[in-house]
């Protein structure tokens, strides 16, 4: 499966903290194994023949042993635990690096459809459980199968018959499990589109905000995210029914194997057939049977929701752009002229829905160019196609005589700054959206691009001039404000060509 096969791939550069950790599980298994053997030991030393004559050093020594059990055990938990959190949170740091990587690789095409919050929700949710999964669900896993095999042989080598009898509840916990793995990972895969339906619309409610209160809104829209609480609450309590149902039959069915014990392990005794130190150190790794027997049903409700982050997480890393750098694609090198000229291209967004077609044009270096026409035509269409922030569906368009497709996107991309008409802020500082177009400019270029836009008087204005905080999207300040640090951004980037949706000025 693509899921495993990713969570591997990221798994791989912590194998040495899993490695401790697998060291450490096997150890500890080995540890909680001795345990009952004590006890029983203790307790058919009391019972010999020979009681009256034994010292109590063995006692204090037997006792002793005992500290320095219970002590590794300690020791071997918090090496286990760590070591696996370690892993865990490891994994998750390099998938939501790669998942944004991943993101910001795809073209405009994907996030035509997509609603931020669903993103954000597989980034920040889905990969969450992740750590669920390595940290806690597999670690248990290993622990209680290592666990299961122990016990089984010490009680194996205890009483073969009564071991046998500990084994009737299993295959009705096997049947449980199955059946339990087919209906709860849809369940929670259910869960988390809805916790993700609910962040997306949660995220455009208060990005919009102001507009929700421009139209009174405000009653609609708490409904609107009132029915998406009411589904999350609802698929989440799908998925905990599934669970409140599996974890008491596992206990139920593993109470019956004590009951069976308790039946013919008390008859066994009173026969002679059973010394007593005997059938008290079977209750006791009888527990330690049935232990991880019920662990193993909290891992696997762990396994089965992690899982449906998983693929979550697995179905958008293989999510693949439509824009891409083709084989062999070149570096633009230098300063681009700017002689821009589209052959012949044709343009779509839906197949059947054209609109660009059979376009002719040719921009000269150094003109400047208007595109002028009713709404919907294709104006902000034809510049995007520039940059690539779509490929034509037919014909090519050239920079300097070279087809673009034949430039990486990022040399490319460097020739070229862009104001939209829908102009987008970050939440900072002046200083820093305006140092956006080139990070490293110095304080009198960042000042000169703001000359240029005509964006110094408002600026001086601002309570703390460049330092201003403007808010989310800019949201404290005007729309012509906001169009000017745009343009001041542009002119710091200092490409040979400035492009918008209606103009192509010089800079």
């Amino acid at each position: 499966m693509d899921f495993f096969k990713t969570l591997l791939r990221f798994a791989r550069p912590y194998r040495i903290a899993l490695l401790v950790t697998i060291i450490s599980m096997v150890l500890l298994v080995g540890v909680q194994l001795f345990a009952p053997w004590f006890i029983r030991e203790l307790i058919a030393t009391v019972h010999s023949q020979d009681a009256d004559v034994i010292s109590s050093g063995l006692i204090t020594r037997l006792a002793l042993a005992a500290l320095a059990i219970y002590a590794a055990r300690a020791g071997l938990e918090f090496l286990r635990s760590y070591m696996a959190h370690v892993a865990g949170w490891g994994v998750v740091a390099d998938v939501r690096v790669a998942l944004y990587s991943h993101l910001q690789r795809l073209s405009l095409h994907f996030y035509e459809d997509k609603q931020t919050g669903q993103l954000m929700s597989r980034l920040v949710n889905d990969s969450d459980l992740l750590e669920k999964l390595i940290a806690h669900a597999v670690p248990d896993v290993l622990v209680n199968v290592l666990t299961l095999v122990g016990v089984s042989t010490m009680l194996l080598i205890m009483n073969p018959q009564l071991m046998l009898l500990t084994l009737v509840p299993i295959p009705l916990i096997i049947f449980a499990m199955r059946g339990f793995a087919t209906r709860v990972r849809p369940a929670f895969r259910e869960r988390q589109s809805e916790l993700g339906e609910l962040n997306a619309i949660l995220q455009d409610n208060l990005s919009g905000i102001r507009e929700i209160k421009t139209f009174t809104r405000e009653r609609m829209e708490a409904d609107r995210i009132g029915i998406r609480i009411e589904n999350y609450k609802n698929s989440l309590l799908r998925a905990l029914k599934l669970l409140a149902t599996f974890e008491p039959f596992v206990h139920f069915a593993s109470a019956l194997g004590v009951v069976v014990i308790i039946y013919f392990g008390g008859k066994m005794a009173l026969g002679g057939a059973l010394p007593i130190e005997d059938l008290v150190a079977f209750f006791l790794y009888l527990e330690l049977f049935y232990q991880p027997v019920r662990h193993l049903s909290h891992a696997w409700e762990a396994i089965q929701e992690a899982l449906a982050g998983a693929e979550r997480v697995s179905e958008l890393l293989c999510e693949e752009p439509d824009v891409f750098d083709r084989p062999g694609a070149q570096e633009y090198r230098g300063r681009a002229q700017g002689a821009i000229r589209f052959e012949n291209i044709s343009f779509s967004y839906l197949a059947d829905r054209p609109i660009l077609r059979n376009i002719e044009l040719e921009i000269p270096a150094a003109s400047v160019v208007a595109f002028v026409g009713p709404t919907g035509v294709g104006k902000t269409t034809l510049a995007s196609l520039v940059p690539r922030f779509y490929d034509v569906n037919e014909g090519r368009i050239t920079l300097d005589g070279y087809d673009i497709r034949d430039l990486t996107l990022e040399s490319l991309r460097r020739q070229i700054s862009i104001v939209l008409q829908d102009v987008f802020l970050f939440h900072g500082t002046v200083r820093d959206n305006i140092l956006f177009g080139r990070p490293g400019a110095s304080e009198i270029e960042m000042r000169e691009a703001a000359r240029v836009a005509n964006a110094v008087e408002f600026i001086e204005r601002l309570p703390n001039g460049y330092d201003t905080l403007i808010g989310e999207r800019g949201v404290k300040l005007s729309g012509g404000q906001k169009q000017r640090l745009a343009i001041a951004r542009a002119v710091l980037k200092d490409a040979p060509r400035s492009l918008s949706s209606t103009r192509l000025p010089p800079q």
